[in-house]
């Protein structure tokens, strides 16, 4: 790890990642879809649940990015579909999107592509970083409002996530971006609004007025 983080700063972190995720039960659906990200995870875990049968279709949805570009030279589609075909999935229980470049356009564009194949759901199975969970759900329910929505990620704790990524600080400015954009987007459009309980907004505010602020909008 690049950087340590402080006892109370750890405590912040966490209460904002336990509230990015959604808490949803995983149940049976019509489609998935992997949103894509500098996190391979997300294909794992995507494959994990087709095995188990949770969904029969599955898409993954993901251009380039200046933080994925390097990770995933041919698009973070592309690279999850190949992961999850390495890991068992049909081929042909695959579509790619790849050339979706934020939330709002990984679903958009996933909903046009199942529709010119055909497919029309009724429920969708977001599958994400766990710290997106939140983010994911109140873009769908703005971009896509018919779909009954239900979100899913890695079942992974802080300390754990830290350790895939290897950098404390990092992950720790990812989930006050993350934040800021659940907070903002709203107004701007982009998602349907998400009650912030107010202890979350003060590990929020702690950790912008510590530095943890790479990842915010300016």
């Amino acid at each position: 790890m690049t950087e340590s983080i402080t006892d109370e700063q750890r405590r912040d972190a966490e209460a904002i990642w336990d509230y990015h995720q959604m808490g949803h039960e995983l149940r049976p659906v019509d489609v998935a879809i992997g949103l894509g990200s500098h996190d391979l995870g997300v294909a794992t875990f995507a494959a994990e649940l087709y095995h188990a049968g949770l969904f029969p279709l599955l898409v993954f949805s993901g251009g380039n990015s200046p933080t994925t570009a390097a990770r995933f030279p041919r698009g973070e589609a592309v690279h999850y579909r190949e992961h999850a075909v390495a890991l068992g999935v049909p081929d042909g229980a695959i579509l790619v999107e790849s050339e979706a470049g934020n939330t709002g356009q990984n679903v958009t564009l996933s909903r046009s592509l199942l529709a010119a194949h055909g497919h029309r759901p009724r429920s969708v199975l977001l599958i994400s970083k766990p710290y997106m969970e939140r983010r994911s759900f109140a873009t769908c329910r703005k971009v896509w409002p018919e779909a009954e929505v239900v979100c899913a990620s890695e079942p992974l704790k802080f300390d754990d996530y830290v350790r895939s990524i290897g950098d404390e600080k990092l992950v720790v400015d990812m989930l006050v971006g993350d934040l800021q954009r659940v907070i903002e987007y709203p107004r701007q459009g982009f998602a349907v609004e998400q009650r912030v309980p107010a202890d979350v907004m003060d590990a929020y505010r702690r950790l912008l007025e510590a530095g943890f602020d790479s990842r915010v909008i300016r």
